[in-house]
Order: C-alpha cells, then sequence, then structure tokens
C-alpha cells in the first residue's frame, strides 16, 4: 500500500468517527431529551480530559508555559492536529483566547441546527472548567464569549487567571458580547516539526476522532445503562454507516457489491486502525477476523454496549454496500475470544419471515 493510499484510508476512518460522534449527540437530542445529551457531552469532555490533557502537555512541547497560555494553546494545537477550524489569540500571561470558528467541527453541517445550547455548556463543562483544576492552579478559568448553538460567531472565550481562587460555579462562565482580538496566523504557535513528521500528524488527525467514539461508547454505557447504551449506539452507528458508506468506500478499493467485495472493504477499515485483519471463503459466505480492537485499548471493564454500537457501523455499511448481504458475528473479543469473526454472506428467505 503507498503512504497516499494509507493516509486516505485514514482520513476516511476519522470522517466515519467523526460522523459517529455528531450522530450520537443528535441521537440523544431526538431520541432521549436534551439533558441527557448535555449529561452525556459532560461525561465525555471530562473523561476526556482526565485521559489525554496532562500528558499531550509534554508531547505538544508547552508544559513550561504560564497556565492561562498552556491551556490556550493546548486546545489551539489538539483541535488543529485533529483537523479542527480553531484560533488563539495571546493577549497576556494571564489571558490568552481560543475560537472555533464556523464551520463547527463536532456539529458537522446542518447538524447545528439540532444541538440546543444546553449541550456546548455541557463540552464546557467538562473539560474548560476543569483545566485549573488539573493544573493545580485554583485561580484559572474559563470566560466563555460566544457559542454557534446560540448563533453567534462560533465558540469563543479566554482562559483567565484570576488574583483569588475560584468556586467550582466561577471556574466557567459566560460573558456574551465581549469580542476575541483578530486571529494572526502567523503569530499562532505549532509544534516542532521534527517531533511531530507528517505521518505522525496524520495519525493523530485519525486518533482525534476515533478517541471521542471509544469514549462515547463507554461512558454512555455508564450514564444509561448497557442496555439503553446499546440501542443509542447500535441505531447511530447504523445510521452512520449508511450514510458515510459512499464517501468512504473509494478509499478501501471498494469495487464490487459482493460478499467478497465487503468482506475486503472491513478489512481494510480494520487495518487502516491498526487491527489485523484476514479473508477466509467458506461454503457458507466469507469469513473476516479482526485480531485486536484499537478503538479500545487501554479501556477496562467494556461494557457489551460498546460491540453492539461499534458493529452497527458495518451494518449500516453493508445495507448500503448491499443490501441483499447479511452480516453475522461469529466470534467477538468481548466475549473472551481472541479475535472478532464475522460472515458475510447472501440473504436467504428464512432470514426475513413476515409477521401476522
Amino acid at each position: 500500500m503507498s503512504d497516499e493510499t494509507q493516509q486516505w484510508q485514514w482520513r476516511a476512518i476519522a470522517d466515519l468517527y467523526h460522523g459517529f460522534t455528531t450522530g450520537f449527540i443528535l441521537t440523544l437530542v431526538s431520541r432521549r431529551d436534551t439533558d441527557s445529551a448535555a449529561r452525556m457531552m459532560f461525561r465525555t469532555f471530562r473523561r476526556q480530559h482526565e485521559d489525554l490533557f496532562l500528558p499531550a502537555l509534554e508531547k505538544l512541547g508547552i508544559s513550561g508555559l504560564p497556565d492561562a497560555v498552556k491551556a490556550a494553546q493546548y486546545h489551539y494545537l489538539s483541535n488543529k492536529i485533529g483537523g479542527v477550524k480553531v484560533e488563539y489569540m495571546y493577549e497576556s500571561n494571564l489571558k490568552a483566547w481560543v475560537r472555533f470558528p464556523p464551520p463547527r467541527w463536532i456539529y458537522d453541517g446542518n447538524a447545528m441546527c439540532g444541538v440546543p445550547t444546553e449541550v456546548s455548556r455541557g463540552v464546557l463543562r467538562g473539560w474548560y472548567a476543569q483545566n485549573g483544576v488539573s493544573l493545580g492552579n485554583p485561580r484559572l478559568g474559563f470566560v466563555c464569549t460566544s457559542q454557534g448553538t446560540d448563533a453567534q460567531h462560533g465558540l469563543s472565550g479566554y482562559f483567565y487567571e484570576y488574583d483569588h481562587d475560584l468556586t467550582e460555579e466561577q471556574r466557567l462562565i459566560f460573558s456574551p458580547g465581549e469580542e476575541p482580538p483578530a486571529f494572526d496566523p502567523v503569530a499562532a504557535p505549532w509544534v516542532d516539526t521534527n517531533s511531530w513528521p507528517e505521518g505522525r500528524l496524520l495519525k493523530a488527525h485519525r486518533n482525534y476522532s476515533m478517541n471521542y467514539t471509544r469514549t462515547i461508547l463507554s461512558e454512555s454505557a455508564a450514564l444509561f445503562g448497557p442496555a439503553e447504551a446499546g440501542y443509542l449506539g447500535r441505531v447511530t452507528g447504523q445510521l452512520i454507516g449508511m450514510q458515510y458508506f459512499d464517501r468512504i468506500k473509494d478509499a478501501f478499493g471498494v469495487e464490487e457489491t459482493s460478499p467478497k467485495g465487503f468482506a475486503a472493504f472491513l478489512a481494510a477499515v480494520g487495518a487502516s486502525q491498526d487491527d489485523k485483519s484476514e479473508i477466509i471463503e467458506d461454503r457458507n459466505g466469507i469469513i473476516v477476523r479482526q485480531h485486536g480492537w484499537r478503538l479500545m485499548r487501554g479501556h477496562k471493564n467494556i461494557p457489551l454496549s460498546a460491540f453492539e454500537a461499534w458493529n452497527g457501523l458495518w451494518e449500516g455499511a453493508l445495507s448500503a454496500h448491499n443490501r441483499f448481504l447479511v452480516l453475522e458475528t461469529l466470534r467477538r473479543m468481548d466475549y473472551g475470544d481472541d479475535y472478532f469473526e464475522w460472515r458475510i454472506r447472501e440473504r436467504q428467505p428464512s432470514d426475513r419471515k413476515s409477521v401476522v
């Protein structure tokens, strides 16, 4: 495989998991309620913060900066690497801005119209209000000055170090109307290209989207229970899989609508996520085995609902690939098997029995 093809596939994987993240928010708003979506985003971003924030400061080369500047530069660099449109503006060692201009990455396209402001506030409470706590600086807070979900000019605000310790309620405040300074791309920071060559940046871009999905799969089970999380995640996966298949299939060389064609797609998707996959033909169809689950690597006590949701992506993709095929799950690593195993075969009349 050429480097160009691999990079194309990484971008396709990032696009797919990006779609799942946005789709899950909309699923919660439409099939549950606004409060469920807001609580889910709080838990997702708090978990992401706890897992990623402090370890990334050293990797990004910003650990020695003043806390307000460090926090703002983290959000600028990590999101820019992830493919997010973002701006950073330094004002002083005690005050530094970030702005996410339209179009917002997380509320992709017209999905913005279906996301209540409370959901965006859950994101801010989960991560931005926690930066000072994680840095051991009780004087550091975040002031949100604009939100795209309020039909303002995107999400903007600044990290500010006060001259007194903050209460929990003061770590995040809202000040609509304050205008951020103009963004100067030339003055904006960037990572050391020796430590961050193009290949690492592209892989980090893929991982950015995968990390959100991984966290959602874990936190949704904790918040809603595994049965409800499995339902919500699976229907999201099915919808996103069928909607996104056509836009990502070329990256994986899909040329035919046979079982063998989808097996090649599924194996290529696995490989692009760093999971070794193999294809085996048997008399009942085509078998795909995936060794490893890169998406959930490092997570302990993975709920069974995580697989149900994740597998929904491939069920949805198959329905777009060829609605007359069936995807059967034969083995599951979350059940203790050594690998995942699926069979792709032609649908038989007995697979769909009419209900009277």
